[in-house]
């Protein structure tokens, strides 16, 4: 049905569709014909029954306020899948970004840069999953005492990697207790992606289904699925938050209230997650189905490290994004990713 809709679109109107999505990013504003008409040479009769179409076919809205038009969620995709492509912005500066990789920096602190940067030059929130945490999965368990009270557990993935953090048990423990304990874990987690073992645990103590862990000191199982949240954050990098503050979209407190406490939590994690493994995703608005996304754009894109190992970087924004300008910053950023 989509396809016959747009199927339908003139080319007038394909240019009328365009200059609203690009003059409503940049000014906020609801465009009206006049707008339109001295920019087109049309009369603002013509470009008036444009938009009438175009409104009828879910291409654009009107708003209460104004008797101009605003982009739909139909009407943005539209534009990045049909008319952004004859007029991706080509005079972007990627110098910074070829900069930041010249120099001599861990991969993570590589990655970590790299989301800041694009943060500053998009003015939006961007949000990366590094490739240790994506699709890695739990082969072994260990558990290494360091001295009494602390020991050091020690995550062999699919990859041969080993991941390490610090954990804090009770100086009481028993040596048998967490043999038994290790053992139980290493039979439910195998095989689990890392950015899913905290998920994993959780909902199989709530379940109780793993009666046996439950019988152990409740402080014991706390200090695991710790340690198993801060495995998944530690590959997790966020920047800009509070960028989302700034846009005229998100001035009613509650939203902003919404947003935050979605980037708190890390929730945006799952719509990193769950981006398309072959390229380019754009989630607009109500196709995000989380609640705090519904008025946002989100746009992933992965990339690809040595042994098949992948990440995805995203930028997170109002559905007025500055989608010329994003994407291909997104896609050169990967591109320079995947070398590293």
């Amino acid at each position: 049905m989509l396809k016959e809709v747009t199927d339908m679109v003139t080319n007038r109107q394909k240019t009328v569709l365009k200059l609203i999505v690009e003059e409503f990013v940049r000014t906020a504003e609801p465009v009206g014909s006049r707008t339109l008409s001295k920019k087109l040479g049309y009369s603002p009769a013509t470009i008036r029954n444009d938009m009438a179409d175009l409104e009828e076919g879910g291409f654009l809205e009107k708003t209460h306020s104004s008797s101009g038009r605003i982009p739909s969620d139909r009407g943005y995709h539209y534009y990045v899948d049909t008319l952004m492509n004859e007029g991706v912005d080509t005079d972007l500066d990627m110098t910074l970004i070829d900069d930041l990789f010249e120099k001599n920096m861990s991969r993570e602190e590589t990655i970590e840069r790299a989301i800041d940067l694009i943060s500053q030059l998009t003015n939006y929130t961007s949000v990366a999953l590094g490739p240790g945490a994506h699709n890695a999965r739990v082969r072994k368990l260990e558990l290494i005492p360091l001295n009494e009270g602390t020991s050091v557990m020690l995550v062999v993935t699919n990859y041969g990697h080993v991941e390490s953090k610090h954990i804090s048990l009770p100086s009481s423990t028993d040596v048998d207790e967490l043999r038994h304990i290790m053992q139980i874990l290493n039979d439910i987690l195998y095989d689990v992606p890392i950015s899913q073992v905290s998920q994993k645990l959780h909902y199989e103590v709530d379940q109780h289904r793993i009666k046996d862990l439950l019988a152990y000191n409740k402080q014991i199982i706390d200090a695991f699925l710790d340690a198993f949240t801060r495995f998944t954050q530690s590959k997790f990098y966020l920047s800009g938050q509070s960028n989302i503050l700034y846009q005229p979209e998100f001035k009613d407190l509650d939203r902003v209230r919404e947003l935050m406490s979605f980037f708190e939590r890390n929730d945006i994690l799952r719509l990193v997650e769950h981006s398309n493994s072959n390229g380019l995703t754009v989630r607009i608005g109500s196709e995000n189905q989380i609640q705090a996304m519904k008025d946002c754009s989100v746009i992933t894109v992965p990339y690809e490290v040595g042994e098949g190992e992948r990440g995805t970087i995203a930028v997170v924004g109002p559905t007025r994004m500055e989608y010329r300008k994003v994407i291909p910053l997104l896609q050169y950023l990967a591109s320079h990713l995947s070398k590293l």
